[in-house]
C-alpha cells in the first residue's frame, strides 16, 4: 500500500501494536506530530497531539498516570478524549482552561497488527489491509511558532554584557577562546586587565566572571549585595552546558510550578504542587518577585538530627535582568539560613548555551559561617538539582523562547515566565530603538 504523505485525510499506519504500551510513542500521520499510548496495561491505545499546550514541552517525555497522559513538566494530565482534567498549580479545586484541551486525531483503530490513525474525518470507514511494504510516517518536526522567538543568536544580544568565563579560568599572562553569539572570542589576560580579540565594546570583571559585551550595552546590570556581605560563603557550581537557547533554559529558572514533578528527587514537594499567587514587580531593566514555596530540604544538618523536619517552608525572592541575568535568595523560614543563587547564561551558539551558577551561603545571623564541607555539600546538591534541568532541557527541541503569549497556554502560575517574555521584548525593542536614533 502506498500511503500519501501530502494529505491530512486517510488511514495511516503509524506503529507496530505490539510496540505501544503504556510509555507515549512519537509518531506522525498526515504529515502532524502525534504520540500513541496506552493509558492502563492492555487498553485500546489512544493518539494525542505531540505538545502540550503549556510549555510546547514533547508529550513523548511524559508517562501514564491513573489512567491519564502526564506531561513530564508541570505534570497537567488529559484523558483519552484529550480533555485537561488537572492542572496541580491550580490545585485540586482548580478549573483547567478550555484552551487546555487537546485536539485529538478523528479516529484511532488497532487492525492487521498495526496502530491506524485518520487526522479527520474519512470516508473509508476501516484501515485498509497493510501490504508487505508498509512502513510508518517519518515523525515530522514541531511546526515552529507563528510569533517571534527569542534565540542565541537575536541581534539584540550584541547590545549586552555576557558571561563568557569564570576568572579563574584565564590565568595571568593566559588566553581562552569562548564562543558567544554564534562567534569566536579569544580573551587575554594582560598587566592592564583583560583584552578581548576581536576588538569588543567592552570586557571587565565582576562577580569573578569575565564579561563580554560586543556593542554598546542597553541592559541594566545586576545588583548581588551577597558578593561583599561578610556574613556569605559563596560556592562555584562548574560551568555546565544547555543543549539549546539560553531562553527556554531561563524560563525554566523561573518556572515555581515544576519543581513538583521534575525535582521530586531533590527538593520538590510532589506532594504540595499548587502554587499559591503571586506578583511580579516591574523594575528597570527586568523584574522581581517574592513568594512562599514548600520544599525538602535535605542539607539542613537538624534534619539529621531530628531537630527539624524534612519538609519546610522557604521565601523565595527572585531579581532578573534582561537578557540573561538572575538572583534568587531562597530564606528558610525554620532555620533562618538563607541561600542565593547567582545564575548566569552565556548563549554560545544557536543550540548551545553555557550556565554559570554560583551559590552564596549564610547559617543566619548569629550563626558561625558554614563550613567548607558544608559549602561542597549545598554544591553537589544544587548540580544535581541543574542536572534534573538540562535532562529536561535535552528533550525540549526549541529555537528559542517565543514571545508572543498566545503562542503558549499561561496559568496564574507561570506569572513569572510571562514577564520573561515581555522583558525580552522590550529589551529587543530597545535596542531597535536606540539603533534607529
Amino acid at each position: 500500500m502506498a500511503v500519501s504523505h501530502r494529505r491530512s485525510t486517510g488511514w495511516y499506519p503509524v506503529a507496530r501494536a505490539a510496540e505501544v504500551g503504556t510509555t507515549p510513542v512519537p509518531v506522525g500521520a498526515g504529515g502532524r506530530a502525534y504520540v500513541v499510548v496506552r493509558l492502563r496495561p492492555g487498553a485500546e491505545v489512544t493518539a494525542f497531539p505531540a505538545r502540550c499546550p503549556h510549555r510546547l514541552v514533547p508529550l513523548a517525555a511524559g508517562s501514564v498516570v491513573d489512567g491519564r497522559l502526564q506531561c513530564g513538566y508541570h505534570g497537567w494530565r488529559f484523558d483519552a478524549e484529550g480533555r485537561c482534567v488537572g492542572i496541580p498549580s491550580l490545585g485540586d479545586a482548580g478549573t483547567p482552561p478550555p484552551r487546555a484541551d487537546l485536539s485529538v486525531p478523528w479516529a484511532v483503530e488497532e487492525r492487521h497488527g498495526w496502530v491506524w490513525l485518520a487526522p479527520e474525518r474519512t470516508a473509508a470507514p476501516a484501515p485498509p489491509r497493510p501490504s508487505a511494504d508498509t512502513v510508518p510516517e517519518p515523525v515530522p518536526a514541531a511546526p515552529a511558532p507563528a510569533g517571534p522567538v527569542f534565540g542565541n543568536l537575536d541581534p539584540s544580544l550584541d547590545h549586552a554584557w555576557h558571561p563568557v568565563a569564570l576568572s579563574r579560568e584565564l590565568r595571568p599572562g593566559g588566553w581562552l577562546q569562548v564562543r558567544l553569539l554564534g562567534r569566536t572570542w579569544t580573551l587575554r589576560r594582560t598587566a592592564d586587565g583583560v583584552e578581548g580579540d576581536p576588538p569588543a565594546f567592552g570586557v571587565r570583571e565582576r562577580f569573578g566572571i569575565v564579561w563580554l559585551a560586543p556593542a554598546e550595552p542597553i541592559d541594566v546590570p545586576l545588583d548581588l549585595p551577597e558578593a561583599t556581605d561578610r556574613h556569605y560563603v559563596p560556592g562555584w557550581l562548574p560551568p555546565l552546558r544547555s543543549p539549546g537557547p539560553a531562553g527556554p533554559m531561563a524560563d525554566n529558572f523561573l518556572d515555581v510550578a515544576h519543581f513538583a514533578h521534575v525535582h521530586g528527587a531533590t527538593f520538590g514537594a510532589e506532594d504540595r504542587p499548587e502554587v499559591p499567587v503571586y506578583d511580579v514587580v516591574p523594575e528597570p531593566g527586568g523584574f522581581r518577585s517574592t513568594h512562599e514555596q514548600w520544599c525538602e530540604n535535605p542539607t539542613d544538618p537538624e534534619v539529621a538530627r531530628g531537630g527539624r523536619p524534612l519538609r519546610q517552608r522557604r521565601r523565595a525572592g527572585y531579581v532578573y535582568r534582561a537578557p540573561f541575568s538572575f538572583r534568587v535568595s531562597l530564606e528558610y523560614l525554620d532555620s533562618g539560613a538563607t541561600t542565593t543563587i547567582l545564575f548566569l547564561l552565556q548563549p554560545e551558539d544557536a543550540d548551545s548555551t553555557r550556565i554559570y551558577t554560583c551559590l552564596f551561603l549564610s547559617a543566619g545571623h548569629g550563626q558561625p559561617l558554614p563550613l567548607p564541607a558544608a559549602v561542597a555539600e549545598e554544591v553537589a546538591f544544587h548540580r544535581r538539582v541543574l542536572e534534573e534541568d538540562l535532562r529536561l532541557m535535552g528533550v525540549i527541541a526549541s529555537e528559542g523562547l517565543p514571545l508572543d503569549v498566545r503562542e503558549e497556554l499561561h496559568v496564574p502560575a507561570d506569572r513569572l515566565g510571562v514577564a520573561l517574555r515581555r522583558a525580552l521584548c522590550d529589551f529587543a525593542t530597545a535596542r531597535r530603538a536606540r539603533t534607529a536614533s
